[in-house]
């Protein structure tokens, strides 16, 4: 190792710090965070110091440091970013003893500062040892989203019970077992979701089963909304869950990228759910999630999307609140926002929409019924899930309800994914184009003016205007 890695208690001691911009407000930052009492030597702080040096915790001089200013601090920082500055208060520090670090100056530096993960009492240090930090911030950031932002209450409220559990379960190794089970399980989900009630009553439900070697505790069910289909849309929370699951239910708008992140040993069930061919019906899907979660597993329900967002993932849980099983709602980023936003289409435009729509193209018995005074208003935006199917009788419908046949119309198949295809035309042809373009889904279908920024806002590499000659390429 070039550095010895340690932690070190700074509560109520001085730190100094030298600077007065973004470096020194950073310096001061962390040092107040971990209690310590900071003199600040800024003769001309910029704003960005202000918020620190209002805290009673703060003592600011308008001048550099001078050799008392060191006497009994446990460090100091040289964040004026000028070398010679920086230089003087690293001799100050050294004839006082005081542990000195100066930015970007190795030659400077007796310790160095690593990124930080804090999720307090739990905290990582990250260095590259001065050789590349900005590749360790790069490392946090993808510790930042594997580590839940509450996993430090769930090791408080763990600690409430340490003594309770040495009484119940004497032998360390079947002690051991427990807390690696209690952590993983309904338990820690609890705590991190807020429910410390909740957590508690599962926790004694575990303590009760484990040291007697009674009952199967209740699992739990996460209705995870998956967004779209870019796995990079994914929440830190859908992530996680993803990867504590037991088992897995998911349907045809779950791509393989996305089930690719569920835990490696997890049971996967494949419900369908496409149009006209479902592997298995609502109701038979939502009792099957109650009937693992009484089994005492974690219960992954995945879902493209939203899961309350024409999702149906209402009902579903319906069927698991009934029977008093935990569960978790994660949103996705519905269709209608995620491929608008790939496809270079605002929902919403100052010039153009005020109003935004959202509706599904579902047919009852060959036709669709909907609002359509609704739906043919000035400045708004209709979005259609699930209307590829019948794009032929939407159009016709509009047409016949009085929407003009220049109205722009964009076709977003597979959205915000690698073959994502954009079919863009008016209501009067768009029907055409999307035959010759062989669409097979999912799409969102997007009507407005708003549809016309698209020329200039397209971004994603995959949205290339679909040529009009029939081909997929």
């Amino acid at each position: 190792m070039d550095h010895l890695p340690i932690f070190l208690d700074i509560r109520s001691k001085t730190v100094v710090v030298s600077g007065g911009g973004t470096l020194a407000a950073r310096r001061i930052e962390r040092a107040l965070s971990a209690g310590a009492h900071v003199k600040v030597f800024a003769s001309e702080p910029t704003p960005e110091l202000d918020p620190f040096l209002a805290n009673p915790d703060v003592t600011h001089f308008r001048r550099p440091a001078e050799p008392d200013d060191l006497s009994g601090a446990i460090l100091a920082y040289g964040a004026e970013e000028n070398f010679d500055n920086d230089k003087k208060l690293h001799d100050l520090a050294r004839a006082a003893g005081v542990l000195v670090n100066v930015a970007d100056t190795m030659e400077l530096c007796d310790f160095i500062t690593p990124a930080i993960l804090d999720r307090t009492p739990f905290v990582a240090a990250i260095s590259s040892s001065g050789a590349s930090p900005i590749l360790a911030r790069t490392i946090k950031a993808e510790l930042e989203s594997t580590i839940p932002a509450t996993i430090g209450d769930l090791s408080y409220f763990l600690a409430r019970f340490r003594d309770e559990v040495a009484e119940r379960i004497a032998d360390g190794t079947q002690r051991r077992r427990f807390w690696e089970d209690v952590a993983e399980s309904v338990v820690g989900e609890r705590v991190m979701a807020g429910d410390i009630a909740g957590a508690e009553t599962a926790f004694y439900e575990k303590l009760e089963a484990f040291s007697t070697g009674s009952g199967t505790p209740v699992g739990e069910v996460y209705l995870v909304g998956t967004g779209p289909g870019d796995p990079d849309l994914l929440t830190f929370r859908a992530l996680r869950l993803m990867q504590r699951a037991d088992v897995v239910l998911y349907d045809r708008l779950i791509g393989p990228r996305i089930m690719s992140l569920v835990r490696r040993d997890a049971e996967r069930i494949y419900v369908g759910k496409k149009k006209n061919e479902h592997t298995m019906g609502q109701e038979d899907i939502s009792r099957l999630l109650a009937t693992l979660a009484l089994e005492g597993k974690r219960v992954l329900r995945l879902k493209g999307g939203d899961p309350f967002i024409f999702g149906r993932g209402g009902e579903e849980i319906e069927e698991i609140a009934r029977h008093d099983i935990p569960f978790q709602v994660v949103p996705g980023i519905t269709a209608a926002a995620g491929c608008a936003a790939y496809a270079g289409i605002p929902l919403t435009h100052r010039d153009h929409a005020q109003t935004c729509i959202f509706v599904t193209g579902h047919a009852k018995d060959g036709e669709v019924d909907l609002n359509w005074k609704a739906l043919i208003q000035p400045n708004q935006t209709v979005a259609i899930y699930m209307g590829l199917g019948m794009i032929s009788q939407l159009a016709s419908s509009f047409l016949k309800h009085g929407m003009s046949p220049d109205m722009p119309v964009a076709v977003v198949d597979k959205g915000t994914r690698r073959r994502q295809r954009v079919v863009t035309g008016k209501m009067s042809d768009i029907t055409k184009k999307v035959d010759e373009a062989a669409l097979d889904g999912p799409a969102i279908i997007v009507i407005g003016t708003v549809v016309t920024l698209r020329d200039k806002l397209a971004w994603f590499a995959g949205s290339a205007e679909v040529p009009q000659t029939g081909s997929t390429a």
